[in-house]
């Protein structure tokens, strides 16, 4: 590839690097004896760093963001001629981007009518949670202000989505959170916590509702999930529990959020995560691959009955959604979106993502029959995990350092892979991929190869 500096020149970055930037999820105390990882060019799934060595990455950006993959030409163009003819204006007024590619998306999602942007996807969840709340002071009473949300599941960094996290480590030492914040319990299989119940996905679902007894129906205003729990392990919802949930919340009235920051855009195989099992949502938030990472760009995607909560009363100063999302008015998010929604669509790649998610989990079960380790496998489309234990009779996690071992030596072979990481205390055991949606047999096959290697190596 074409690399602008020169072995000098890398050096100083390098040093720059290394005295002034902070980087995500990192104990720098070992950047005092080895040089930080710093990226600088991309095409495809490939990625080339600054000491000129080729990866191929497994993981879309290392956050399940890199839809399309590195490099797309045409939607830097469009980003680009957007920031030269307008490249932002406060979201109070609107955009032909934003107006444009709202239009396209509520096109993808029956009985969803309305969009709000914002720039990331913590900030489009806390959105939500701030509408449940003018909900419930505008129309219950103040009531309904509660917020369920589900063990492993993970909506966002800021302290509102904390409040709501499911994942102890990363919400360790940043409390106390705002109140009202309710957590239920996940709905891994694998780790059944009802092995007495003859069917998971219903005792699991049926455990939701107990919170919500417990807790009193008439205080709960919403539930936030994600369709697939991402960074808690990879989980996919057991069969029956989508129904119950749709059916416990109807009853309830309590308004369904569904996060499909990592799901959305494609990355089962669907536009959305949800609609592989007939959810019919409230609201739904979406980040990471609406740009594919070529723009800051989140939505907050809701239903005219939600919308018109905040219109009903038009003499009342308070009677509207009282938000702003400054960098949501950045013009270039919109355009990058429609250009990668017509690559998605162009290119097939939805399609390519069911074909490649069935190749890809069909080589991660070849690798569980031969590596004892691998106790689980599961994933949805281009979005899988593979869970290592010292045991498969006992279900002993792995060692968090075995399994960093893993992620380091495919790293070292040129493949980048990811795991849970900072999540839960003792169960940092669940390796991740989610490759972009253009990948192919070739690609699919050196992830596997390169894996297996990997896992022979650490544990023989």
């Amino acid at each position: 590839m074409n690399y602008m500096h020169d072995g000098n020149d890398n050096r100083h970055i390098i040093e720059a690097d290394r005295n002034h930037v902070w980087h995500h999820l990192s104990q720098h105390k070992q950047y005092e004896t080895v040089d930080p990882p710093i990226m600088v060019e991309g095409k495809g799934l490939r990625l080339w760093d600054i000491k000129g060595r080729e990866y191929l990455d497994a993981v879309s950006g290392g956050v399940w963001t890199v839809n399309v993959g590195y490099g797309r030409v045409s939607i830097a163009d469009a980003v680009r001629d957007q920031l030269v003819k307008l490249n932002y204006f406060a979201g109070s007024a609107g955009s032909v981007g934003a107006a444009l590619f709202s239009e396209r998306l509520i096109e993808k999602m029956p009985g969803m009518s309305r969009v709000y942007y914002a720039n990331s996807g913590s900030e489009a969840n806390e959105k939500v949670f701030k509408m449940v709340r003018q909900i419930s002071a505008r129309h219950h009473g103040g009531r309904k202000w509660k917020i369920l949300f589900r063990e492993r599941d993970y909506h966002g960094t800021t302290l509102g989505t904390l409040a709501a996290c499911g994942q102890p480590q990363r919400s360790a030492d940043y409390g106390p959170f705002p109140p009202g914040f309710v957590e239920v319990p996940h709905c891994l299989e694998y780790r059944n916590q009802y092995p007495d119940a003859p069917d998971y996905g219903l005792a699991a679902a049926n455990a939701i509702e107990e919170v919500i007894l417990r807790e009193g129906p008439d205080t709960i205003g919403a539930i936030c999930l994600e369709p697939i729990t991402a960074g808690g392990g990879v989980i996919t919802p057991p069969v029956g529990y989508w129904p119950r949930v749709q059916e416990i919340c109807k009853k309830y009235n309590i308004l369904l959020h569904i996060d499909e920051v990592v799901c959305g855009i494609g990355r089962t195989g669907r536009w959305f995560g949800y609609q592989n099992y007939d959810i019919k949502p409230d609201f739904v938030t979406v980040a990471k691959g609406v740009a594919s990472g070529y723009a800051a760009i989140s939505c907050m995607i809701t239903t005219e009955a939600v919308f018109d909560l905040f219109k009903d009363s038009p003499d009342d100063p308070l009677n509207y959604f009282r938000d702003i999302s400054t960098f949501g008015g950045c013009l270039s998010g919109p355009v990058a979106a429609l250009e990668n929604m017509r690559i998605i669509e162009d290119e097939e790649l939805l399609e390519n993502t069911r074909v490649m998610g069935e190749r890809f989990m069909t080589g991660l079960n070849g690798l569980m029959a031969k590596h004892p380790v691998i106790g689980d496998v599961r994933g949805k489309g281009l979005f899988c995990g593979a869970e290592l234990v010292k045991d498969r009779i006992t279900k002993e996690p792995m060692d968090e350092k075995l399994v960093q071992a893993v992620v380091k030596q495919c790293m070292s072979d040129g493949v980048i892979i990811g795991m849970t990481n900072r999540s839960l205390p003792g169960m940092n055991n669940t390796l991740c991929f989610s490759p972009a949606l253009s990948i192919n047999d070739d690609e699919t096959n050196q992830i596997i190869d390169t894996l297996d290697k990997a896992l022979t190596s650490v544990f023989g």
